[in-house]
């Protein structure tokens, strides 16, 4: 009995992450405090479960984000898109191998940092066969530098005197999640927060393509699978 009431713990933060209170950060925190204080049931094939959830997590993705608003923005900034991912990728490529840092860590950071933080890390992770400690870094990093950007952007926003449409573009652009981009551009005014959410979903939408050539350039062979929750997303 002394043993279940040990894992207890970890049954309640698995049922608080299915609330709409707890965010992603929160969880990953959350996540940290279990394994340290040993409080992770040892019995589970948590390698197996992760893998799948965060596939079925990019397939629920895909039915939040609405097709018409984002295809249409996407439309306008089709040039601008394009060129921050693809320059992204491939300046934190290069800086990760610069710096020393594992390969399939900084391709997950870089991913995360083009596109839309923890949903494209999670959308990539199975397609180049990223472990568990991988994964955790790269989202602790993308986490950690959200958290810092929904305080200083609207700060140097103001100090720039930048317009409420280029505010809401750069938030888009340089802050990783979908949520941190929203509480950004809200706190710095309506027309930002219009601007930025419609661009970074239309962001979202390149994680499939993405995901696609992380598979060939890691020459992983999760590509059948990663083929099926594809197709669901675009579903």
């Amino acid at each position: 009995m002394t043993a279940y009431l040990r894992y207890l713990p970890f049954v309640l933060a698995v049922l608080a992450c299915l609330t709409p209170w707890v965010t992603s950060p929160i969880a990953l925190v959350l996540g940290f405090l279990l394994t340290s204080l040993g409080w992770v049931p040892s019995g589970l094939p948590l390698t197996k479960i992760t893998k799948k959830l965060l596939a079925y997590s990019i397939v629920g993705l895909g039915f939040g984000i609405p097709l018409q608003e984002a295809l249409a923005v996407t439309g306008d900034g089709i040039g601008l898109i394009i060129a921050t991912i693809t320059g992204t990728l491939v300046f934190g490529t290069a800086l990760a191998k610069l710096i020393g840092l594992d390969r399939k860590t900084g391709h997950l950071i870089a991913s995360g940092t083009a596109i839309c933080g923890g949903s494209a890390i999670a959308a990539v992770s199975p397609a180049i066969n990223a472990d568990d400690e991988q994964i955790g870094l790269a989202l602790g990093t993308v986490f950690v530098l959200n958290s810092l950007a929904l305080f200083v952007f609207p700060m140097i926003g103001h100090a720039l005197g930048l317009d409420q449409h280029t505010f809401g573009t750069w938030a888009a652009i340089a802050i990783h999640d979908t949520s941190s981009v929203v509480g950004a551009a809200s706190a710095y005014g309506e027309q930002a927060l219009t601007t930025a959410t419609t661009l970074k979903l239309a962001r979202a939408l390149w994680i499939v393509p993405v995901a696609f050539v992380s598979a060939l350039m890691f020459r992983s062979h999760a590509k059948k699978s990663l083929f099926h929750f594809s197709l669901y997303f675009i579903a």
